[in-house]
């Protein structure tokens, strides 16, 4: 290599990484660290320093990575309690309330099962590692002397939160739940006339009992979040910041948040000026198949390839469900890739492939591929609009079944009820989806160009919007502070109040002065009758 060469790449490093800051994260185990590595990344490559927090038990994020340094807690369980035995438990018993859907019975069922899952959720874990944060003294010193330039944290678990008010650096969250529901209902206007609850199946056409079964479901997320998700985490403020702070204040006092939806995909509503939306950030163009994969994809000649799988954690659904799967995938001319774990089905047809891990956004970008059968988690949701695939909707729990909602509602995906599924309403749907004269395929091409038509990457709009925060130390020009307004004053309960008693007290006045003119007027027929 020349000497000019060698100094060019040297000068080309040197203001990659000049202006670079340290930002200190604070993220959640499991999925949710597969979109936070996706930024580290962005972030690394800006030549930004990362420094990560994790649990010694985590199970997602490493100790060692070229991308960042850690800083390892101690700790005896896992961070929270999403791990495969604690989610399969948690899936069975929620399709089993599902057999039994529509009932007042099922209602309570449905969400005594979800508490008792967010009761263990961080209880011995988030809220653990924070504890032992604050009274590391020598490390809290060693964070302080480094001068981070911000906090990224994702708030579904709020420890970062609470490090970054500790610490008293700019907090930008990764988020689209925290521990109250979706992200939104904690910071914007959301009237429920229009804008789904979590767990509602909604869309944004909503009728009268719609409506008022709507503000039933916020109703338990409130629940959820005041006796549930809250007060662990509010022990913690009482204990380090004084009883005048709460986590939800907190939350609302981010610096930016980087959401993680657009608006091809969720409802129109309306919003604030820090919320930043990067949906589908993950995205990317897909890569060529290894030569099995692009050998089993091309022998589908013109009907084309299925792609089917349902996350890491959920894929196995028990040998009942997956003969069905198996006898109605056997019966269509498309080949079906699917990912699967657990005992091959016995009826397995020549044309479907098995496999235990696939590169699913390369798949996805396939030209053959028809079909997304998923069960709804973000990440693959967004992939399948980046590429224009139409999707079959399995969902199984949490938010899943609301994002199919969203796609149905834009004609771009079916929904089949796995407690309901038989082989004939499975094969039914993926003959409705994969018909050219419907317009499935059709409708989420038009979606794809609506997603990619935007003048900047969602990546890039999060990379620019976190150096933003870190250039200016802050954003509290962006942000909204009718968090610190008590709620009467929000809902103006107490203007309304004011204007209703001055009303009162002029109708009074005028029954007083009606009153007094009346009796005067009595008293002087009297006198001129004497």
């Amino acid at each position: 290599m020349s000497p000019v060469l060698v100094i060019l790449l040297l000068s080309a490093s040197l203001l990659s990484t000049g202006d670079g800051g340290k930002v200190l994260v604070f993220p959640v185990d499991g999925s949710h660290w597969l979109n936070m590595k996706i930024l580290l990344e962005a972030l690394h490559s800006r030549g930004h320093e990362i420094t990560v927090f994790r649990s010694s038990t985590s199970w997602y994020i490493s100790e060692f990575s070229p991308l960042y340094t850690s800083i390892t807690v101690n700790q005896e369980q896992p961070e929270n309690n999403e791990s495969k035995e604690v989610m399969a438990s948690f899936l069975q018993r929620s399709l089993e309330i599902r057999r039994n859907e529509g009932t007042l019975w099922a209602f309570f069922q449905f969400y005594r099962n979800v508490f008792n899952f967010f009761q263990g959720a961080g209880k011995k874990g988030v809220a653990k590692m924070i504890t032992s944060i604050f009274e590391n003294g020598t490390l809290l010193r060693q964070l302080n002397e480094t001068g981070y330039d911000i906090l990224l944290t994702d708030p579904r678990y709020p420890g970062g939160v609470l490090l970054a008010h500790y610490l008293k650096l700019p907090l930008v969250l990764n988020v689209r739940w925290i521990p109250g529901g979706e992200g939104h209902f904690a910071i914007a206007p959301s009237p429920l006339s229009y804008i789904p609850a979590v767990f509602s199946h909604f869309s944004d056409k909503m009728h009268f009992l719609q409506r008022l079964n709507n503000i039933i479901f916020q109703g338990m997320l409130v629940y959820l979040y005041s006796y549930i998700s809250a007060p662990k985490y509010q022990a913690i403020c009482d204990k380090y910041f004084g009883d005048h702070v709460n986590t939800l204040s907190l939350i609302q006092a981010a610096d930016l948040w980087l959401m993680r939806v657009d608006f091809t995909f969720e409802f129109p509503r309306p919003t604030m000026p820090n919320v930043i939306y990067i949906g589908g950030f993950q995205g990317k163009p897909s890569k060529p198949l290894s030569s099995d994969l692009e050998e089993f994809v091309q022998s589908s000649g013109e009907h084309g390839v299925i792609v089917m799988t349902l996350g890491t954690l959920l894929s196995d659904l028990g040998p009942e469900v997956s003969e069905t799967f198996t006898a109605a995938f056997a019966s269509l001319p498309q080949k079906v890739l699917w990912r699967h774990i657990g005992k091959q089905p016995a009826a397995l047809g020549n044309n479907t492939m098995l496999v235990e891990w696939l590169p699913q956004n390369d798949v996805l970008g396939h030209p053959k591929t028809k079909v997304f059968i998923t069960h709804g988690g973000t990440n693959g949701i967004y992939e399948a609009i980046y590429h224009g695939v139409p999707v079959l909707g399995i969902p199984l729990i949490f938010d899943q079944y609301d994002n199919i909602i969203r796609l149905k509602a834009r004609r771009v995906a079916e929904i089949v009820d796995v407690t309901k599924m038989t082989v004939d309403s499975l094969k039914s749907s993926l003959e409705s989806i994969l018909d050219p004269e419907n317009p499935y395929k059709q409708n989420m091409v038009k979606l794809s160009q609506l997603h990619h038509d935007k003048p900047m990457k969602p990546i890039d709009s999060a990379v620019f919007w976190i150096e933003y925060v870190m250039r200016h130390r802050g954003a509290p020009h962006l942000r909204s502070e009718s968090y610190k307004m008590p709620w009467y004053s929000y809902h103006c309960l107490d203007v309304m109040a004011f204007c209703l008693a001055i009303v009162l007290l002029f109708i009074l006045l005028i029954w007083v002065s009606c009153r007094i003119c009346f009796s005067s007027l009595i008293r002087n027929r009297k006198s001129k009758v004497e």
